[in-house]
């Protein structure tokens, strides 16, 4: 008799997903800078990946999953089930002149999973972050002994998150496509808050939006060895920019008459047309390294900004945004079967990127992130008799943000993810 099994393993992965929705919903971040635009960019890259500083347009590894690529999907293995989980831990230390102040968080990151749907075809689901909004600060500006203090608290919480399904497709030898189709929702909700010391008037402002929309990403993977010992593999992806059918609004309340005054900017959000490719070279599974630059145009995008008593969009608030990213992996022996440190995968991974708004009219902070991580396979006795292969990526970055005249911010994360690399298609016989 023959009888095909799904390991446990497989199902708490599973679990782990539906939980992580709601954990993907809580702002993984504290930065001011999280008001501007749609908020913090998130890295949707997985656990592996960020050991090399979120590399990987061009990696195909069948035994990771590689969302950044909807075409590496094909490259998957047909018995492997992979399934992806990661968190991450930070702290930030944030600069205005001299003035610090350090905050910390822990947040979900991700859930994925990838399988060989059919021959030459692979598919992965999964949950990601978009953007991140999340902060909180006071401003105080003395006027004068008549009007006395006021103080302008500014808070801010929410974000956007995608739940994506992907197909990967291999039509022809070393060239492959693929489509990530994705749910993108969630929302902002921004507020300022005036207080005084004297009865001056204080108006009160809160900005929101709802988002439900839809998320496309097209890629395509070409492949070829160089030599018996060496592969190179060129990585395309093109991300389709629209509106994303969000209405936002202003409410301004008047404290001394609580009066409030509704403005609505119709359907004010977008997403912007995104750009990248990538170039890796691979050397006997021994070392791989690699290279990916991004174009996001968030400049030809209008933004809602309450001017002239009323709610309008305006240009001029958004740019471009370039991101270029170089990092790499090594594994001494993979094989070996007396010594953890020679299956080991080291990685290392620099990257730089412009900002995509504009703060008083000059340019919001450039970014210099260097990241350095390992891989540890966890192999047992009853993971080989169970076909298990999994993983523990750890890997840390440190992240620094700064611009002229602007709060310059050092962020250290810890990155941890836990593969599970399963022959879930195979059939085993009992005897």
């Amino acid at each position: 008799m023959i009888k095909q099994t799904m390991n446990k393993h497989t199902i708490c992965g599973l679990l782990l997903a539906a939980i992580s929705i709601q954990s993907l919903a809580q702002s993984g971040t504290k930065s001011p800078y999280s008001q501007y635009g749609l908020g913090t960019l998130s890295d949707a890259s997985q656990s592996a990946s960020r050991g090399m500083n979120g590399v990987g347009l061009a990696f195909r590894q069948g035994t990771e999953v590689n969302t950044l690529n909807p075409a590496s999907y094909s490259g998957v293995d047909s018995l492997t089930m992979l399934f992806d989980v990661g968190l991450s831990l930070q702290t930030t230390n944030f600069k205005e002149g001299a003035t610090k102040v350090n905050a910390n968080t822990a947040n979900f990151e991700y859930a994925v999973g990838s399988f060989r749907l059919m021959r030459k075809v692979g598919m992965a689901f999964g949950l990601l972050p978009y953007t991140n909004v999340g902060y909180e600060y006071t401003t105080s500006t003395y006027l004068d002994r008549t009007n006395g203090a006021v103080s302008e608290t500014y808070s801010g919480d929410g974000g956007l998150h995608q739940a994506f399904v992907g197909i990967g497709w291999q039509p022809v030898k070393f060239f492959s496509v693929g489509i990530n189709a994705a749910y993108i929702w969630g929302g902002y909700e921004r507020s300022v808050t005036t207080s005084a010391t004297t009865s001056i008037n204080s108006l009160n402002r809160t900005y929101s939006a709802t988002v439900n929309s839809y998320k496309l990403d097209f890629g395509l993977q070409a492949y070829a060895p160089v030599s018996r010992k060496d592969m190179l593999t060129l990585g395309a992806t093109v991300g389709l920019g629209h509106k994303l059918g969000a209405d936002a609004s202003c409410e301004i309340n008047n404290v001394a008459n609580e009066d409030t005054m509704l403005f609505v900017a119709s359907n004010a959000l977008e997403m912007p047309m995104t750009y990248g490719v990538g170039l890796s070279w691979n050397h006997r599974n021994k070392w791989t390294v690699g290279a990916d630059f991004k174009k996001q145009k968030w400049g030809s995008i209008d933004y809602p900004v309450f001017e002239n008593s009323n709610y309008v969009m305006k240009g001029g608030l958004l740019k471009d945004r370039y991101e270029a990213r170089v990092g790499g992996e090594w594994v001494p022996n993979e094989m070996s079967t007396r010594s953890l440190l020679m299956r080991m995968h080291y990685r290392m991974g620099i990257g730089y990127a412009t900002p995509y708004y504009i703060i008083n009219g000059k340019d919001g902070p450039k970014e210099f992130c260097v990241s350095a991580g390992f891989g540890i396979p966890l192999q047992s006795k009853w993971n080989i008799q169970n076909a298990l292969r999994p993983e523990l990526n750890i890997s840390a970055q440190w992240t620094h943000a700064s611009a002229k005249d602007l709060i310059t911010e050092n962020t250290f994360r810890i990155n941890l993810g836990l593969t599970f690399n399963e022959r879930w298609f195979s059939k085993f016989k009992i005897r």
